[in-house]
C-alpha cells in the first residue's frame, strides 16, 4: 500500500439488481469516495462474481481502491486491491499471505482497542471501529465510543468509523479522529447518493 487512506469509504448495500448498483456506485464515486467495499452476504456465487467484476472495473476507472468484504477467494479472482476481514473471517495473516504485500487488508475491531492492536501486529493496514451510531445494516453491532479513535492513534494505521454514519452526524466522528468514514445507507440510501457522498468526502478537504 503506497497511498494514504483518508476520506469516504463507501460500502455497497445488499442487492441483486446489478445495474442499479452500478448506477448508484457511479454516483457515489463521482461524489468523491476514495475507497469502495463490495459487501454481499446473500448473493449466490455467480452474482457475487459478476457484481465484483463490474465494480472493480468502475473503481479502476475512477482511481478508487476496491476492497472485497470477507471473501478472500473472490478478492483473488477479480484482482481486488484488498480485503476486509471480521471476527469470523479469514485471519489478517492469511489474507496477507494470499493477496501479497501490496494488498490493502483491513480488520473489524468492533469496540475493542486490544483487537485492533492484535490486527496491526498481524499486518492489518487499517482498523475499523463500530458501530459508532445505531446501524441499520448491523442493528445488533456493539456500540463503539468515539474516544476509541484518539486511543487508537498509537497504532499508526488509519482508523475507520462505521455504523449509522450520515452527512448530518459525521463531523463529530471526523473530529474524534476517524481517518475514514465507512458508509452504506448514508450514501446508497440517500435521495441523491452523489450529493451525500460529496458532503461526507468534503469533511476531509486535504484528502
Amino acid at each position: 500500500m503506497n497511498r494514504p487512506l483518508c476520506g469516504l469509504y463507501a460500502i455497497t448495500p445488499e442487492t441483486s439488481d446489478t445495474e442499479h448498483l452500478l448506477q448508484q456506485t457511479q454516483a457515489v464515486l463521482a461524489g468523491g469516495a476514495c475507497m469502495l467495499q463490495y459487501r454481499s452476504k446473500l448473493a449466490d456465487g455467480l452474482l457475487r462474481r459478476t457484481q465484483a467484476e463490474v465494480l472493480q472495473t468502475l473503481c479502476r476507472r475512477h482511481g478508487v481502491l476496491f476492497i472485497v468484504n470477507d471473501d478472500l477467494g473472490l478478492a483473488e479472482a477479480v484482482g481486488a486491491d484488498g480485503v476486509h476481514v471480521g471476527r469470523d473471517d479469514a485471519a489478517v495473516t492469511e489474507a496477507r499471505q494470499r493477496l501479497g504485500r501490496a494488498a490493502v487488508v483491513g480488520a473489524s475491531c468492533y469496540d475493542s482497542l486490544e483487537r485492533a492492536r492484535e490486527a496491526v501486529r498481524a499486518g492489518a493496514d487499517y482498523v475499523a471501529f463500530g458501530a459508532v451510531h445505531p446501524s441499520t445494516t448491523k442493528p445488533g453491532a456493539p456500540r463503539a465510543p468515539l474516544a476509541l479513535f484518539a486511543a487508537a492513534r498509537e497504532l499508526g494505521v488509519p482508523r475507520v468509523a462505521i455504523g449509522g454514519i450520515r452527512p448530518d452526524n459525521a463531523a463529530a466522528v471526523v473530529a474524534a479522529g476517524a481517518d475514514l468514514l465507512a458508509v452504506v445507507d448514508g450514501v446508497f440510501g440517500a435521495a441523491d447518493p452523489r450529493a451525500a457522498a460529496a458532503l461526507l468526502a468534503g469533511l476531509y478537504p486535504s484528502a
